[in-house]
């Protein structure tokens, strides 16, 4: 005879139905946890800086057997900022300077260049690292023994070009401290020699790449004029194709806007940086083998649009097979 059971109560099924869901929410939750964790653990992340603290140096005074201070502003976002891991031990070449984000002093230049901590502790950095703004000043200075190289950091993460326009926060901030860079080194005979600029990631989308040249063509005439220096070389630069544009994203259509810039205007340049591949983990920041090649590939287009400023010997030609 079979045994009878009785049919459950629509009670015991609401329970049943809701300790299964429950536990299926609780495993979707832990996988979703696990995926978050291996995010994180993949992040990007770029150790902070050593060995303070930073040197100061009398900016008003060439070091003895030197002829000049050329300034040079650096301007854009993180990769102008830089990502890249950074030495062990730092550059201390009193040929190449740096004007610091904090205090405005004047320090012996070093990584990162876009230090916003104290200079004598490091205390309150963030993330910044190698950039290319060293290792253009080293192309720069290396063949020019008579001068020295003021680098003038400006460059701030995730900003769009249009904080980058006459009357915003980031353009305002750049030229007051041009100003006050020619003010206090006046005696050292500085001049501003060029801007460099790497930015477009952030712009680098449907909505926004429609307006981008308008404001890069309007950066350029509003830096000439309000520096008093019509000629004034402007050097942009590619940003990275580390990965395929997906929905929304237009990288290679930003880097063909980019690389026009000399069509549009006199006394630039662009740095085609799309073969350098490798970058710090994210496929977004260039790592700090692709930075230096960056700054030796501005260098070589400095000297081609400033040829009084180029050495009577021939540049090396930029490496590019490096940081692939």
């Amino acid at each position: 005879m079979k045994a009878h059971h009785p049919a459950p109560s629509d009670f015991t099924r609401r329970r049943w139905l809701s300790h299964s869901m429950v536990g299926a929410g609780l495993i979707t939750l832990g996988a979703l946890a696990r995926a978050q964790d291996a995010k994180k653990s993949t992040r990007a992340i770029t150790p902070p800086p050593t060995k303070p603290p930073l040197q100061p140096v009398e900016i008003a005074r060439l070091p003895a057997g030197l002829e000049r201070l050329d300034l040079f502003l650096l301007l854009g976002q993180s990769n102008m900022k830089g990502r890249g891991p950074m030495p062990a031990e730092p550059s201390r070449n009193p040929r190449i300077v740096m004007m610091h984000l904090r205090d405005d002093a004047w320090y012996l230049a070093r990584h990162p260049l876009h230090l916003v901590g104290d200079p004598k502790t490091f205390a309150g950095s963030d993330n910044a690292g190698v950039g290319p703004g060293l290792a253009f000043a080293e192309a720069v200075a290396g063949p020019n023994p008579r001068i020295q190289v003021g680098l003038i950091p400006c460059a701030v993460g995730g900003s769009a070009i249009a904080l980058w326009q006459k009357g915003a926060k980031l353009y305002d901030a750049a030229i007051r401290r041009a100003k006050l860079a020619l003010q206090r080194t006046g005696p050292a005979r500085a001049q501003i020699r060029g801007a460099l600029w790497l930015q477009g990631e952030t712009d680098a989308t449907d909505e926004r790449i429609t307006v981008y040249e308008v404001k890069l063509l309007k950066l350029v005439d509003d830096l000439r004029a309000d520096l008093g220096l019509p000629t004034l070389p402007f050097i942009a630069c590619t940003i990275g194709e580390m990965s395929p544009d997906d929905a929304g994203r237009r990288k290679a259509d930003m880097n063909r806007l980019l690389l026009s810039l000399p069509e549009k205007r006199t006394h630039t340049a662009c740095v085609d940086a799309r073969d350098l591949k490798s970058h710090i983990g994210d496929s977004v920041h260039f790592d700090t083998a692709a930075q230096n090649e960056i700054g030796r590939r501005y260098a070589a287009q400095y000297f081609a649009i400033a040829p009084r400023a180029a050495p009577k010997a021939p540049m090396p030609t930029p490496n590019k097979d490096a940081a692939k």
